[in-house]
């Protein structure tokens, strides 16, 4: 196995406000109202300074300075969805081992939004936390400036692109699709198709969906890929996925939904048509959701290893802030799923 690269030595300052009001033209006192009293700038000033904001990645610090020690108890996290159940584990499992330790979390959510991780990522850094978490790789270019500058530890979970500076804790996502179409054609499957999420910002399904695609083309099979209207709630956008293959000629023998909701969806819309599950069409989703092993039939899914991510995640931070000793600090933190093979496929 290979290890971990040492990790350099980030930023050891941040962009100050009278470096954005040098690089703007402007007095300091006008950069302070452009963000306490925005109305108070003309619209040329505010545009000059916005421009520079982004392009130092400066963050305002919101932390007086007689509370700047607050720092060493916050520690911001950004989730695509706090609602869904796919990281209920995960959150559950890394404020936990925080508050061991006196820690608290300061959690927010993107809904695979960029732009809201950016407005997210520049608030949290702004209240001067111990550390950040993020997830996946996936940002904006004024999100990447500003971890980019941060003096404190940034932590990317979900995903393992060990290329990338700040630490990665997770699993392969392509490796993933790679998992599910090779399963899939060791039963015996030939006509297997992969149903995106209807949430357009959920470009890590892209990369199993680009595993999927790499593993059947392997096989000498075209990939089937199928993508729902934009937005769609989940388990209307897997029935949708499942109308409209089932009225494809021929129909796929097995489908891959890119996570658990779509593909209970698409399973009850398949019994409401008369399909028989998997005789007829298996079904194999993502997540292994509370739901799947109650479904009738229960449902064939991958299981990320979302709580251990979690912990994991929270160990590193500790370690890093000097909170827990760190004996090796190449370890891996590359983590496993599970393919966990029930009654639809």
């Amino acid at each position: 196995m290979s290890q971990e690269k040492p990790r350099k030595r980030r930023g050891a300052g941040r962009v100050t406000l009278n470096a954005v009001a040098r690089e703007a033209g402007v007095s300091a006192i006008t950069v302070s109202r452009y963000f306490n009293q925005p109305e108070t700038v003309s619209p040329e000033r505010r545009g000059r300074i916005a421009a520079v904001v982004a392009k130092l990645g400066y963050v305002p610090n919101l932390v007086a300075g007689g509370l700047a020690s607050a720092r060493g108890k916050i520690v911001g996290m950004v989730i695509p969805n706090i609602s869904g159940p796919i990281f209920a584990n995960t959150i559950q499992g890394f404020s936990d081992t925080l508050s061991r330790h006196g820690y608290q979390l300061l959690l927010a959510s993107s809904y695979f939004s960029t732009e809201q991780e950016e407005n997210a990522v520049r608030a949290f850094l702004g209240w001067s936390p111990a550390a950040l978490v993020l997830t996946s790789h996936f940002h904006s270019s004024g999100t990447e400036k500003m971890i980019a500058e941060a003096d404190i530890p940034v932590i990317e979970i979900w995903d393992y692109q060990p290329d990338r500076e700040p630490m990665q804790i997770g699993f392969s996502h392509h490796e993933v699709g790679v998992s599910a179409a090779r399963y899939l054609h060791d039963k015996g499957y030939r006509r297997i198709a992969f149903v995106q999420n209807s949430a357009l910002g959920d470009l890590s399904a892209l990369e199993r969906r680009d595993g999927y695609a790499a593993t059947v083309r392997e096989f000498g099979l075209e990939p089937w890929v199928f993508a729902p209207d934009a937005d769609r709630a989940p388990f209307e956008a897997g029935k949708q996925a499942m109308e409209a293959l089932m009225n494809a000629a021929p129909r796929p023998d097995a489908i891959i939904f890119a996570n658990d909701n779509l593909a209970a969806g698409g399973l009850l819309a398949g019994q409401r048509a008369g399909l028989r599950i998997p005789e007829d069409c298996a079904v194999l989703g993502f997540g292994d959701y509370p739901f799947a092993e109650m479904l009738l039939p229960s449902l064939s899914t991958i299981k990320p290893p979302a709580l251990e991510i979690g912990v994991l995640a929270a160990t590193r931070v500790l370690e890093s802030l000097g909170v827990l000793p760190s004996a090796d600090v190449q370890r891996l933190n590359l983590l496993q799923c599970q393919l966990i093979e029930r009654e639809s496929t």
